[in-house]
């Protein structure tokens, strides 16, 4: 069962906390009515601080956003505009109406009321406003505060999924983030969900938006529980693993978060099995076995096992000759295969340690290169440079 939440009772203090450039927005409104809306006012409501500050404009939105200065976004389809206030992203948005052409599609809009525009919304705990002028009062018409208090996530219509499917994946997002159930019927709805409708690039920027969370690994798993989205094998326990590796050195260097959170839920699969499942007896086959792999294959392996790998990105692979190929050429080597051959054997040598310093790097790449005297020995059997 959810929990019972606390809920801010000054709300007009957090608004006037959470924005210091309060009254610069109002100035630029020029009279507008604006309100604080959805995730804001929900985030505050919870005392958490907001990700971004949403405001509707009863008027318009690009104009104030014009005002305000600085890089304005504007999308004049869909009556909005996005700024800066302070180091605020500020996403204003005219209040508007919207209607789905076919499921799926992208909304038709039109300027409506602030009791239309909160209507249109996803779920009760963002159908919510807070006026940024005049008389301090909670505007919840879809009782999202009761929602709030219990943790549950509510939609506003029946055909909410239907109309918009990607609310689904937005719907798994802030399960995660703010530990919240779906409300009974909402879990019933969101199955009606068909993806398929949307197009790839609004289905991957709504993974994406999920995967940049920090609770990706739970928001993707709750994805996959209610069907919508396949995971990968063995996702559960990668997910959980890779997180943690990748909030630590040397793995939190080596790939980006999101993109490794997408790969160990969803794929797709690449070589971190082989990996896994190779052992290694010496540096230089480590570097020979990961060397061409991407981040992600070498974060999924470590999170299978290989802690060989620890060893390869902290330190293995970071291995270099103090040789180059020009200094070869130059001892007579002609250019060609036994420049790489020879280059490649001393980097062996080097990363099992049974070599050091230039002078013996040299020795060892000219003798596999077919120079110096020693073309048809094995250079693991000198022991004169071991």
């Amino acid at each position: 069962m959810p929990t019972s939440r606390r809920i801010e009772t000054d709300l007009a203090a957090a608004v006037s906390s959470a924005i210091p450039g309060l009254d610069r927005l109002r100035e630029a409104a020029a009279g507008a009515p604006l309100f604080l809306v959805g995730g804001g006012v929900r985030d505050l409501m919870l005392d958490r601080r907001p990700v971004a500050l949403d405001v509707a404009v009863k008027g318009d939105a690009a104009a104030v956003a014009q005002r305000l200065g600085g890089d304005v976004l504007e999308h004049e389809r869909f009556l909005t505009a996005a700024t800066r206030l302070g180091d605020w992203q500020l996403d204003l948005t005219s209040t508007r109406t919207e209607t789905y052409p076919a499921p799926g599609a992208l909304p038709e809009v039109k300027p409506a009321s602030l009791e239309e525009d909160l209507a249109r919304r996803d779920f009760t705990v963002n159908a919510i406003a807070w006026p940024l002028q005049g008389e301090p009062q909670l505007i919840d018409p879809h009782s999202g505060r009761s929602d709030l208090e219990s943790g549950l996530l509510r939609v506003l219509h029946e055909r909410s999924f239907v109309d918009d499917p990607t609310r689904a994946l937005r719907a798994a997002r802030y399960a995660a983030r703010l530990g919240f159930e779906l409300e009974r019927r909402t879990a019933e709805l969101l199955k009606e969900a068909d993806l398929g409708s949307v197009s790839a690039d609004r289905r991957a920027a709504e993974l994406l938006k999920i995967a940049l969370e920090p609770e990706a690994a739970s928001g993707l798993q709750l994805a996959a529980e209610w069907g919508l989205v396949r995971p990968r094998h063995g996702a559960a326990e990668l997910l959980p693993a890779v997180d943690a590796l990748l909030a630590q050195p040397p793995w939190s260097e080596i790939a980006a978060r999101p993109r490794a959170m997408l790969v160990a839920g969803l794929g797709p699969v690449g070589r971190e099995t082989e990996l896994a499942a190779a052992a290694p007896s010496r540096p230089s086959e480590a570097v020979e076995l990961a060397r061409d792999a991407r981040p992600e294959e070498l974060l999924l392996a470590r999170a299978m096992g290989a802690e060989w790998l620890d060893d390869y990105v902290r330190d293995w692979r970071h291995v270099a000759l103090e040789i180059d190929g020009s200094d070869l050429v130059a001892a007579g080597v002609p250019e060609g295969p036994a420049v790489g051959r020879g280059l490649e054997e001393a980097l062996r040598r080097k990363l099992d340690g049974k070599i050091t310093g230039r002078d013996q790097e040299m020795r060892v790449a000219l003798e596999a290169a077919g120079q110096g005297g020693a073309g048809n020995e094995d250079p693991e059997d000198d022991d004169g440079v071991a």
